[in-house]
């Protein structure tokens, strides 16, 4: 039960309900009381200085006709006579504590006369009762006779000679009865209260909750065969609306995710498929016959060629999972970005030269950084390879390498017939390839866009393997993007026309990590072991 959030909502409105109706119940009580009792004081001060006035007037008026204590008890007698009031019971003592008169309260209008509670009050209650005032003649005394209960103010004064003590009893059964029927109110409705709160607030809770549980159905209904569907949005300007336009911006990009995979796999099975199919297809031509042994290099020459594209593209497709599930694990080490720059250069000159194509750098001075080494070779290569195949022959290819105040710059220009404008976004996409007959891949090289065609990871390309007529899979420009974006560079088309296209790679300098790690010898020694940097990549 308490699983639900319907109901653990409701449990804690409901409990802080009740706290805080027991709370108001509690000060609402304790003001009543206080107020009720501070109106018993101010009403037991004013009639007890009125029946002592009375009483002083009395004495008075029987002095005319008596003499002495008689006067003084006429007088007792004829003003609690005249002070008979409904719930006020009154009492006259002279010195020695007798009781010179008294008087009954009259009977509410529901009691009948002569009830338990009319009786007479005690002598000795009275006594003490002045007693216990010794000290502070106003204090005041609850006392019960019967079954009712009194509040009693002691007033002493002078009436003529003689000392006197007033009794001034006020019943507290209204009071008493008052507070009893708010206690027995506030019982009833405190629990009366939650019941129907707890019911109202399981009712808004459910209803509140019910999109929730709507888009809950909802979503326990999306799989991967119908991503495209969303929650329903009932109201976006509210959390719930927030929410749901949350999630299905999740779905969207899952959406997106699952359709590239698609795509991915889609490709990935297209470009396998054609390398597998002509080994295959020359394993099987060069097996239904004898053949001449020049018919079978022929073709174990052609398997060889496939299986190093087949190798190159599982190698790129490998390094792309890894890349995207981040468990490709960056080796840094400091070096000198544009030596790197120029073996680059050196190993792309042969596949250059294989098609006419000058291939020239300009340096621009020390260039120290701290990266993946390999990695970045890498994605010079690409960037060589991908300029290669889209250059026509008798073209020019320019490398720079350029230093900012925080950044390296690393540029290649090539001058073929440039990328066209809606495709300009989609080159770096894995897979993406231009039509062949807009590329100088129909006239026998690769269309500019495609990314992978050479062994771009390494310099040691023959001429055989740069002859230039195999497409690749288009994973080049992808995974050059991504080394570049894992060192937090960039790398952007900075421009593509008739005259050529551009490519540049940002890296960060760390100029300052890189100074201090090579020293003038450590330098020297980078400079004069080239080779073993060609090894690592």
């Amino acid at each position: 039960m308490f699983d639900s959030v319907r109901v653990r909502l409701t449990l804690w409105y409901t409990g802080v309900l009740a706290l805080v109706l027991i709370g108001l119940s509690a000060g609402t009580y304790w003001l009543v009381a206080r107020t009720t009792e501070r109106r018993t004081f101010i009403s037991l001060a004013e009639i007890s200085q009125g029946f002592l006035t009375t009483l002083q007037s009395e004495y008075k008026d029987q002095l005319k006709e008596r003499a002495g204590l008689e006067a003084l008890h006429a007088a007792a007698q004829e003003s609690v006579d005249e002070f008979r009031l409904r719930d006020h019971r009154f009492a006259v003592l002279d010195s020695a504590g007798n009781v010179l008169a008294e008087n009954q309260a009259l009977p509410a209008p529901r009691e009948p006369t002569g009830a338990a509670s009319q009786r007479e009050i005690p002598g000795e209650v009275l006594r003490n009762l002045v007693a216990g005032t010794a000290g502070a003649p106003r204090l005041l005394q609850d006392l019960t006779l019967g079954d009712e209960h009194f509040r009693a103010r002691v007033t002493q004064a002078e009436v003529g000679p003689s000392p006197v003590t007033v009794v001034t009893m006020q019943s507290l059964e209204r009071e008493r009865e008052l507070l009893e029927d708010i206690r027995t109110t506030l019982l009833w409705v405190i629990p009366i209260t939650l019941v129907i709160a707890s019911a109202g607030g399981y009712f808004l809770a459910r209803k509140s909750l019910a999109p929730v549980v709507a888009m809950s159905e909802k979503a326990a209904l999306i799989g991967a065969q119908n991503l495209h569907e969303r929650l329903p949005v009932l109201n976006p300007n509210d959390e719930l609306g927030y929410l749901a336009n949350t999630f299905n911006g999740l779905l969207e990009r899952l959406d997106r995710y699952f359709e590239q995979q698609r795509r991915f796999m889609a490709d990935a099975s297209h470009e396998l498929r054609s390398p597998v199919a002509i080994i295959r297809g020359e394993a099987e031509v060069a097996l239904s016959q004898p053949r001449p042994p020049e018919e079978y290099r022929e073709s174990l020459a052609i398997a060889l060629d496939e299986a190093r594209r087949l190798s190159q593209i599982v190698d790129d497709l490998f390094t792309l999972a890894r890349a995207d599930a981040g468990e490709y694990p960056l080796r840094p080490r400091d070096f000198y970005l544009e030596e790197l720059a120029a073996d680059c250069v050196r190993a792309a000159r042969t596949m250059a030269a294989a098609r006419g194509i000058m291939l020239s750098y300009e340096p621009d001075g020390e260039m120290p950084i701290h990266a993946d080494e390999a990695l970045l070779r890498r994605l010079v290569m690409n960037l060589l390879d991908n300029a290669i195949k889209f250059t026509p022959e008798g073209g020019k290819i320019s490398v720079a390498c350029r230093r900012a105040v925080a950044e390296y710059s690393l540029t290649v220009r090539d001058s073929g017939p440039g990328i066209p404008a809606e495709a300009r976004e989609k080159i770096f996409e894995r897979f993406f390839r231009l039509d062949p007959a807009r590329s100088p891949a129909a006239r026998g090289s690769s269309n500019p866009a495609d990314s992978g065609g050479g062994d771009s990871g390494a310099p040691k390309t023959t001429p055989e393997s740069a002859g230039g007529g195999t497409a690749g899979a288009g994973l080049g420009l992808a995974i050059a993007r991504w080394i570049a974006e894992a060192h937090q560079g960039r790398l952007t088309l900075v421009q593509s026309d008739a005259s050529g296209s551009t490519f540049t790679a940002i890296l960060p300098a760390n100029s300052a990590r890189g100074a201090a790690a090579l020293s003038p010898n450590g330098a020297g020694e980078a400079k004069a072991a080239p080779a073993n940097r060609k090894s690592a990549s």
